[in-house]
């Protein structure tokens, strides 16, 4: 009988490169549309992703019509407005502050909402640090997927919380453009720290 939880093989090469190697941050974009299917297996993938006690704070809204767009443009600045407003899905990545709420759901084995209901600070650094790692999950599985992805930070916080999040406990984090992207458009790619810079065996 095959033992369906023993490691698995690395991914090929090909694979690699899609994920890491050979895929970049994009600045613009293709007259392509992104079905709307895409975007339900893109939240089906991320929330497979490991999460403190099963938390899942991350809230996605995605951006696919012009309105939506409009009322994002005002927060962005300058040097992303353009690829932001031609990007066929804009994503902004947010976390839910109340996320302890759906604990008795996805943490059924104890009284996990307790952890967080006692301790506002807690509950904003738990629901901050998971929903940046689903945030990551979702660019991960935008490229397995064959979407390019562009994610970016130069935009006005407070303004997007307040035209799309005013009333309730999402917050904004980072905003991630997504469709498949225009090679002329790509950047060279920067360097990045060696191993030894980055990193420590101990």
């Amino acid at each position: 009988m095959t033992d369906t939880l023993s490691a698995a093989p690395p991914l090929s090469q090909d694979a690699l490169d899609q994920l890491f190697y050979t895929a970049r941050s994009q600045n613009g974009w293709r007259d392509i549309p992104v079905a709307p299917a895409l975007l339900e297996r893109l939240w089906e993938m991320a929330s497979l992703g490991p999460t403190s006690a099963n938390c899942e704070p991350a809230r996605f809204v995605f951006l696919t019509t012009p309105e939506a767009r409009e009322k994002l443009r005002p927060h962005l600045s300058k040097g992303n407005l353009e690829k932001t407003m031609t990007a066929p899905v804009t994503v902004l990545a947010a976390y839910d502050t109340a996320f302890y709420e759906k604990l008795p759901q996805l943490f059924p084995h104890g009284d996990a909402r307790s952890w967080f209901t006692s301790s506002p600070a807690l509950a904003e650094e738990t629901a901050f640090r998971n929903g940046s790692l689903q945030a990551a999950y979702l660019l991960i599985a935008a490229r397995a997927l064959g979407l390019d992805a562009g994610p970016l930070s130069g935009f006005d916080a407070a303004g997007v919380n307040e035209s799309f999040f005013a009333g309730t406990t999402w917050k904004v984090n980072f905003v991630i453009n997504l469709g498949y992207g225009d090679p002329a458009k790509v950047w060279d790619r920067l360097p990045r720290l060696p191993f030894e810079d980055g990193c420590q065996i101990l």
